[in-house]
């Protein structure tokens, strides 16, 4: 693992470059460009915020659109950055079969990508929690850490999907189903304190909010990402540092996994 770090670093130019083609590819023809990493997850917010708040009048929060954007914001870097992951080597295919580089370079350069939009996006959520009030505290310093954690996990996500769909092509297409599935799962647009701790299950009492942490590391990170920034109070640190050593774990089965296959991806390919 170490060797293969050394040489990721070595090819750094390669993937700044990679990096770049990723957000030139993705806004090129576009009008806009890469103000769209801005209009998507408030267009989404408004959309979510009409429909909670005046169709079915679920909230009477008044910074309702923050709620919503702090939770967004996180989820469409994740979404994006897994999505992209996962058809990465296949889409690059020509370069494989031409030239050696570290194939790891190429979901990294997709996360790269979609960190620079939620870089670029973050600014906004700030104005818009301060005009609606939102209290700012010291533990928004934490928020670097967060982000290191969520991005280790999608990392190793990335790598193992990455390598599997080179093998199973099936896999981006149970991902793009997934995804969606995982979105309704995981508080994005919902509080998750509205779970209950516990709830009888065929006769065995089961704890819901416990669960929904344990099973769905990205659970955890949007809830931290909304202690944080929306709430103002301090991270629930019996529970993110699981989530951190489950993101570090994840990390080292993606990255095995990727490099006893990388082999093979040329012939596959």
């Amino acid at each position: 693992m170490r060797t293969s770090l050394v040489e990721l670093w070595q090819y750094r130019e390669l993937l700044y470059n990679l990096t770049v083609r990723d957000l030139k590819v993705r806004y090129k023809n576009s009008v806009l460009g890469i103000a769209w990493s801005l209009l998507n997850p408030i267009l989404m917010m408004l959309v979510f915020t009409v429909v909670y708040t005046v169709m079915l009048g679920q909230s009477n929060r008044r910074d309702y659109a923050a709620f919503i954007l702090c939770g967004l914001l996180p989820w469409n870097f994740f979404s994006g950055s897994i999505m992209g992951g996962v058809g990465s080597v296949v889409n690059n295919g020509y370069l494989i079969k031409k030239v050696y580089f570290p194939r790891a370079v190429l979901p990294i350069s997709i996360m790269l990508s979609n960190l620079v939009n939620f870089l670029v996006a973050l600014p906004v959520y700030f104005v818009l929690a301060w005009l609606l009030g939102v209290q700012f505290t010291p533990y928004v310093l934490f928020l670097p850490v967060v982000l290191l954690v969520e991005m280790i996990f999608i990392q190793g996500v990335s790598l193992l999907l990455a390598a599997l769909n080179v093998f199973y092509r099936d896999v981006q297409q149970i991902m793009e189903v997934l995804i969606l599935a995982w979105f309704f799962v995981t508080p994005v647009i919902w509080d998750v304190n509205l779970l209950p701790e516990s709830r009888t299950v065929l006769g065995l009492d089961v704890p819901v909010q416990r669960l929904t942490y344990i099973l769905n590391p990205m659970a955890s990170i949007v809830a931290t990402y909304r202690d944080l920034l929306y709430h103002g109070r301090s991270i629930g640190w019996d529970f993110f540092l699981r989530t951190a050593l489950t993101a570090l774990i994840v990390l080292l089965i993606g990255f095995f996994v990727f490099n006893r296959l990388k082999g093979r991806f040329a012939e596959e390919v």
